[in-house]
């Protein structure tokens, strides 16, 4: 089967992409090359592109496609918010996931599926109320910008089945948000962030993989889509677990005042605010997640 990737070099595009190579399909990434970027997975094949909303010269790879899977977007915690880089975060993603759907619409022969990214932040700040699939959607910045960012996906009409991933935290040491907490656990000074009693949805990147894949292949999947394991946990018990992985203490709080001069409106958005999302609709179907328990999923890691 030929899978398209747009943002297939990133950090969960590369190990999918591989992955997907290594299975024998063909592989095609939408990016756009930058100097010093490391180079697609082989044999995944890279086509120049520009998502700004419209269909260009790289739709042609859509057409005939088995799955087109959507990755692209701007980081959200590479810099400090601010109003420009608020717009860069949701133009990014609107932009390219609206590229796609109009690339998916004009072909004579679509793909089965459109796999498009979205997150757990979809469902806003709900303190410890478990959220599925069917809860509403937040009012925060980041779910404004899953809300628009899944509407944009929605637009693919059939025969073409939309999945909308809405991942967690996705734990692995080459990249993600986990490198970026480890120096102050290295130095023995780790621990909660906030209140520490914020809920973490996480799930180990081997897992997101599969999650993904099995998404792909499997028709009765469609929609939103958690992708979390089925134990989240609370700031602080994740600092522990963590600590108790790289065998150093995590008694340490990191105060919410702190963060926030540090860091601005993200630090509420990304650390201070949770969910507490759980993968209902990928158990109700069978998937088997293989790190269930966060412990484990660290061990594996570390």
């Amino acid at each position: 089967m030929k899978v398209v990737i747009a943002g297939g070099t990133g950090f969960l595009g590369r190990p999918l992409a591989a992955s997907l190579a290594a299975a024998g399909h063909q592989v095609v990434i939408l990016g756009r090359p930058t100097p010093g970027e490391a180079a697609p997975p082989t044999p995944a094949r890279l086509v120049p592109w520009t998502p700004d909303g419209n269909a260009g010269p790289w739709s042609t790879e859509i057409d005939g496609a088995g799955a087109v899977v959507n990755l692209a977007g701007e980081s959200i915690a590479g810099r400090r918010w601010n109003e420009a880089h608020k717009t860069r975060i949701l133009d990014s993603r609107v932009h390219a996931t609206r590229s796609l759907a109009a690339a998916i619409q004009r072909a004579s022969t679509p793909p089965a599926v459109f796999f498009s990214a979205s997150a757990v932040g979809y469902y806003g700040d709900k303190g410890n109320e478990v959220l599925t699939e069917e809860t509403a959607a937040g009012s925060d910045f980041m779910a404004r910008v899953c809300m628009q960012w899944e509407r944009e996906a929605l637009r693919v009409p059939p025969p073409t089945r939309v999945v909308c991933v809405r991942s967690g935290l996705v734990l692995e040491r080459d990249g993600g948000a986990l490198p970026p907490m480890l120096p102050p656990f290295w130095f023995g000074v780790g621990g909660p962030v906030g209140s520490g009693r914020q809920y973490w949805s996480w799930i180990h990147r081997d897992d997101w993989i599969s999650l993904a894949r099995w998404a792909i292949d499997t028709p009765a999947v469609a929609g939103p889509l958690n992708a979390t394991a089925p134990e989240p946990v609370t700031n602080r018990d994740f600092g522990h677990a963590l600590g108790r992985a790289m065998h150093r203490p995590s008694f340490m709080p990191a105060p919410p005042f702190a963060l926030r001069l540090l860091l601005g409106e993200m630090a509420d958005a990304l650390l201070l605010a949770g969910q507490r999302a759980l993968p209902a609709k990928a158990e109700r179907l069978g998937f088997t997640f293989k790190y269930r328990r966060l412990d484990d999923a660290l061990a594996a890691l570390f």
